[in-house]
């Protein structure tokens, strides 16, 4: 078996990616009648709420994590520039074309790893990924719509996503509950400054999904950065392809989405290239700290 680290790191986010799919498919559907800026704003709200209830229970200071604080304001930015990118691209793209371009993530982070945090990664782990975002492609067969001027901003999310989950490992040291806490807090005054200007007021069932996107997008988040302080970052990012596969399953489930023969080919790619970067460190029986060289 994996070091316990690894195989609880690997627990966590697999969880933290299948309730991404279904935050992502409710907020899609939520900015066709509401603002970006708006939508971030409530549903930092709503995950205000789990975060101050999960703190005093924990009894876990909320405050700015002192120390680093360079990488905690990037980490911050990042964050909000990830959110805000991926609500507004799913506005002009469908969401099969916007989760393409973040799919591409998990290259980003394992590339950003072996640069920043000097993880060792070899040709083997490169080899699943490429496989595994060439499964991607094929699932969901992207429109002639993703070559829009769109494209660049989801592309840019992306980004923003793969090196804030990279710093998330480097700060793996501060309570991963203040670093959600706080990445929400940015969110929540990137909303607050741009609402004002597209502001529509929602229904009560439409402001309480919104609070929900937040309560599911904290969850998310709380289970991947707990992920990052027990496992390398490279050895997780081919699991982010695996928000394919939920996606297919949520669309069988509530909207009869029959699953076609590209969807069953390239989620079948996908599994095996996490299937084989899974077993490939159940033979290594490596510790993380073994696998990582110390940053000057």
């Amino acid at each position: 078996m994996p070091p316990t680290s690894h195989a609880r790191g690997i627990a966590l986010y697999l969880a933290g990616v299948a309730l991404f799919a279904a935050n992502d498919a409710l907020g899609k559907w939520l900015v066709t009648d509401y603002s970006v800026a708006e939508l971030m704003l409530i549903r930092s709200a709503g995950a205000g709420l789990l975060l101050l209830f999960l703190a005093r229970g924990m009894g876990v200071s909320l405050r700015l994590p002192a120390g680093q604080a360079p990488l905690h304001i990037l980490r911050i930015l990042l964050l909000a520039g990830d959110s805000f990118s991926f609500y507004f691209a799913t506005k002009a793209l469908p969401l099969a074309d916007v989760m393409t371009f973040y799919m591409s993530a998990p290259l980003i982070i394992t590339a950003a790893s072996a640069l920043l945090l000097k993880e060792r990664v070899g040709l083997k782990r490169w080899s699943a990924i490429l496989i595994g975002f060439g499964g991607v492609v094929i699932a969901l067969q992207p429109t002639s719509a993703a070559f829009q001027p769109a494209a660049l901003v989801a592309l840019f999310g992306a980004a923003c996503f793969a090196l804030a989950l990279v710093i998330t490992r480097r700060l793996r040291d501060y309570h991963w509950l203040s670093l959600v806490a706080w990445q929400f807090i940015g969110c929540g005054i990137v909303g607050a400054a741009a609402s004002p200007f597209d502001w529509v007021t929602p229904s009560w069932l439409d402001f309480s999904l919104m609070a929900l996107v937040g309560l599911v997008a904290s969850g998310c988040f709380m289970l991947i950065t707990k992920a990052l302080s027990l496992a390398p970052a490279s050895l997780l990012a081919p699991l982010q392809y695996t928000a394919i596969v939920w996606a297919s399953i949520l669309g069988w489930m509530f909207w009869r989405d029959e699953p076609t023969p590209h969807i069953i080919l390239g989620n079948a790619i996908i599994i095996g290239s996490g299937l084989f970067v899974l077993s490939r460190e159940r033979r290594l029986k490596v510790d993380v700290n073994a696998r990582i060289e110390p940053i000057p």
